[in-house]
């Protein structure tokens, strides 16, 4: 279904405005524009009001219900829908601030419940495995264990692993300062293995990636440009087929890893929370099952009575 103008005008206005108020990142801006396009190519197919079409401004709370209900038809996850509903309180309450609308048709709305699901990590000697895999004597080999050893020391997320320009890394220091979500500064350290792979990389296989080129990225691809998520999560892939594990891995997985390993060693929840850039500590919580966990084990192995 096709939107009208109106509608392609308000959400442009509505994405620049949470770009130049909050510094949102463009991954999250295109999953606005996503959301609201949807819902606005499915109003503009709505028989309501004598077969009029309902624009975005114009929509109330029975034409939200519609779309989430067809969501829920077509079996759209719960985690999906309610990031919908997020994206679609955002932008009403945009359109109030702004005087465009005159009521919020998502006010009464709950959102849909979701059940905690435990991230997916790897064990550590399937990390080792995994970081093992890239062939270290070709250029792009270089890079990529780089990109693994950089990934499992830091927990980063991928899109600020691959966004990383060369003056955010100081081996010197063994630090990498990280622009992470709504524009933050964080400072993460790196362990020994990741300054050792990165610096090698550096020294020579960076520069054979690039040959006449210049770019002012770390991680570049053999087109001389800073490498996508999209072909790193390839890249993830096909190291895990190299490496024998059966499990569906994303650059994410790795994320998980680096704070569960954490947890198993003895870190506590507020020094992860800081290290993955989590705004609130019950994002981080998620990962308490691997503290309990690890709590019990000790408690088995020690306790007299264990």
């Amino acid at each position: 279904m096709t939107i009208v103008s109106n509608d392609s005008e308000i959400i442009d206005r509505f994405v620049d405005s949470m770009w130049l108020e909050y510094g949102l990142s463009k991954n999250t801006l295109s999953a606005y524009r996503s959301d609201l396009k949807q819902f606005a190519g499915f109003n503009s197919g709505s028989e309501v009001d004598f077969n009029r079409a309902v624009t975005l401004v114009q929509a109330r709370d029975v034409e939200v219900q519609r779309f989430l209900a067809d969501c829920y038809a077509r079996g759209v996850k719960s985690s999906s829908t309610a990031r919908t509903l997020s994206t679609l309180r955002r932008f009403y309450r945009y359109l109030v601030r702004e005087g465009v609308c005159d009521q919020d048709p998502t006010v009464n709305l709950s959102s849909p419940k979701l059940g905690r699901s435990l991230p997916k990590s790897l064990s550590e000697s399937d990390v080792e495995a995994l970081l093992a895999s890239p062939d270290e004597t070709t250029a792009m080999g270089k890079r990529d264990r780089a990109m693994l050893e950089l990934l499992y020391a830091t927990g980063l997320r991928v899109s600020e692993l691959v966004s990383i320009g060369l003056d955010q890394i100081n081996l010197q220091v063994g630090l990498v300062r990280v622009i992470g979500k709504g524009n933050k500064e964080r400072l993460v350290p790196l362990g020994e293995m990741a300054l050792d792979k990165i610096a090698g990389y550096l020294e020579s296989g960076r520069g054979e990636i690039l040959g006449q080129r210049s770019s002012f990225a770390v991680f570049v691809s053999n087109r001389g440009v800073a490498m996508t998520r999209q072909t790193f999560w390839y890249a993830i892939k096909r190291y895990a087929k190299l490496a024998g594990l059966s499990a569906s891995l994303s650059p994410h997985t790795l994320r998980h890893a680096f704070a569960t390993h954490l947890l198993n060693h003895g870190a506590d929840l507020r020094s992860v929370q800081l290290l993955l850039g989590h705004a609130d500590l019950s994002t981080t919580q998620i990962y308490t099952h691997v503290a309990r966990e690890r709590l019990q084990s000790m408690h088995a192995r020690h306790h007299p009575r264990g």
